[in-house]
């Protein structure tokens, strides 16, 4: 019988880019942190100063390995890309802004039943969730521990959604910052959502000490106060 894996999936979002919040860059690559999101990624690192990772993987666009690099050097962890953390393909929306896209037909169907839409020439948000939450329920199967996975905002909300034990239609309900953490702890059980967009710091994930019952070893839902978004 394979032992029993416990693993906490930490969510981040990338950090800034000169287009952030302007334009719907999808599956663009060539789109690297500005000076504001080099320093979130430094901040990031520090963040997880006393938090134990045992893998770091990354979606293969350079916005995303850019937010993990410094923290993957503080842990003397390689960065392993995997193709199914990327954005969704907008196909043919690629590189549109958001103030053009907002003033389209098929806004009001991405924001209120995104379930029903597909990106013209590109994927669907049923196709994103499939592939997004098989990324993170196979790369929980594979480690034991706290694992982070840095990925894109509507897929990391896309997987909130679904740990939290929503529909797919909800998740634009949830905001995710750049460089914020979201956690989710999978033990083959109930999944726990323990943070959503987080931007402080992460020292309730350092390890315990061997005096903790083994009631408290796995982290707890925070208070109501830690989950903002």
């Amino acid at each position: 019988m394979l032992p029993h894996r416990m693993t906490t999936l930490f969510l981040i979002r990338h950090g800034l880019t000169a287009v952030t919040g302007t334009r719907l860059y999808g599956q663009a690559s060539g789109i690297d942190l500005d000076d504001r999101g080099r320093a979130q990624a430094d901040a990031l690192a520090e963040r997880f100063r006393t938090v134990r990772l045992a893998a770091i993987y990354s979606s293969p666009l350079e916005r995303c390995v850019q937010t993990v690099e410094p923290l993957a050097t503080s842990k003397r962890l390689e960065v392993r890309s995997d193709a199914a953390l990327i954005e969704m393909d907008a196909g043919r929306w690629t590189g549109r802004t958001l103030a053009s896209l907002r003033r389209s037909r098929d806004w009001a169907t991405v924001q209120r039943a995104p379930s029903q839409f597909r990106f013209p020439g590109g994927e669907s948000f049923t196709q994103a969730h499939e592939r997004i939450v098989g990324a993170a329920q196979r790369i929980a199967a594979r480690h034991r521990g706290n694992v982070v996975l840095a990925t894109h905002g509507d897929l990391v909300r896309i997987l909130v959604t679904h740990f939290g034990g929503a529909h797919l239609d909800q998740f634009q309900r949830i905001l995710i910052d750049t460089a914020s953490v979201s956690v989710v702890h999978l033990d083959g059980g109930i999944p726990r959502v323990l943070l959503v967009n987080d931007t402080g710091g992460l020292e309730r994930f350092a390890p315990r000490s061997r005096k903790a019952s083994a009631a408290t070893r796995t982290p707890q839902p925070a208070s109501h106060r830690n989950l903002r978004g």
